[in-house]
């Protein structure tokens, strides 16, 4: 009888999270939306890149050109040397930032979930806090600037974007809940140290929530311009994303003040293609779109788990 009723309960739970074929449909067509809605403007955005500059002054902005043409792109091999730069210092950064933030991040979290720890409750509450308030943009500027010097350095594109309290939080809730206590124990009775355990026992085990918050630093310090046009003066430090802010700006001061002691041939010069602001910006997004599906399963898995309250 016991079987009969746990096969009946069994039953009844299937029943109530069957979903119905009609919800099923609008829930796909809702989905297919979404996708569309993310995927049309890289698309819309693609398609303008490839369209004549010519076509595009005529006719403007189309989902099929009126004609195609690859100016953009030979505009942009023109300009090599300075996308290829700003590239590599985009790459150097990336990489570079989101290695030294899951070190400091994992570290953190691990460190806050041990419930044995004595100063636990004191540093949630240090890491928590910058989540509600901050010091301000001049407060940041001034120790960033004065204190630590990273003023015009490549350093200032990576520190400040290391660690967030939001993915120490995420770390602090997955170790937690996930990583056994009697694990930690058997290792300290076979007299491991902390660092043994955290690096041969926990990170192994880890992987959905350390390509979790690897997704989010390599997204965060690939896409940040601001950080450059805050602090670097320098033209070499220039990342591909402020290299496009810069191209947009130059061209919007230009548009409103055509008239500033500089000749119509001179402004058309200093003007770039339109076609090749698009370039740039699929340049920007195809490399970290191709990344993101070789950490879509991790990824999903870490967020899910760091989300249990903890």
């Amino acid at each position: 009888m016991g079987k009969r009723n746990k096969e009946q309960e069994q039953e009844g739970m299937n029943r109530l999270n069957r979903i119905q074929p009609m919800t099923n449909i609008l829930f796909n067509i809702l989905f297919l939306l979404c996708s569309l809605i993310c995927i049309l403007p890289v698309v819309f955005v693609f398609m303008i890149s490839i369209t004549s500059e010519e076509m595009l002054k005529r006719y403007g902005y189309s989902f099929i050109p009126q004609a195609f043409s690859l100016e953009s792109y030979r505009f942009l091999f023109k300009q090599g040397a300075t996308i290829l730069q700003a590239l590599g210092v985009s790459l150097f950064v990336t990489v570079l930032g989101t290695i030294i933030g899951i070190i400091l991040t994992t570290t953190m979290g691990y460190v806050l979930s041990r419930p044995n720890f004595k100063l636990k409750g004191f540093l949630t509450m240090v890491v928590f806090i910058p989540m509600i308030f901050n010091g301000g943009m001049i407060a940041s500027y001034v120790v960033n600037t004065n204190f630590l010097g990273l003023k015009d350095s490549i350093w200032v594109l990576i520190w400040p974007l290391a660690v967030s309290s939001f993915n120490v939080i995420i770390c602090k809730t997955f170790f937690r809940t996930t990583i056994p206590d009697s694990v930690m124990e058997s290792a300290k009775i076979d007299g491991a140290s902390q660092l043994t355990i955290f690096t041969r026992i926990v990170l192994p085990i880890s992987k959905p929530v350390v390509a979790t918050i690897g997704l989010f630093l390599s997204f965060g310090y690939w896409n940040d311009w601001f950080m450059s046009s805050l602090y670097i003066n320098s033209k070499h430090l220039f990342s591909l994303q402020a290299l496009l802010n810069n191209i947009l700006q130059n061209i919007q001061y230009l548009a409103k003040n055509p008239a500033l002691g500089v000749s119509i041939q001179e402004y058309k010069n200093s003007m770039p293609a339109e076609g090749a602001r698009m370039a740039i910006a699929i340049v920007i997004v195809v490399p970290i779109a191709c990344a993101y599906p070789f950490f879509q399963k991790y990824f999903i898995s870490g967020l899910t788990i760091g989300a249990v309250k903890g």
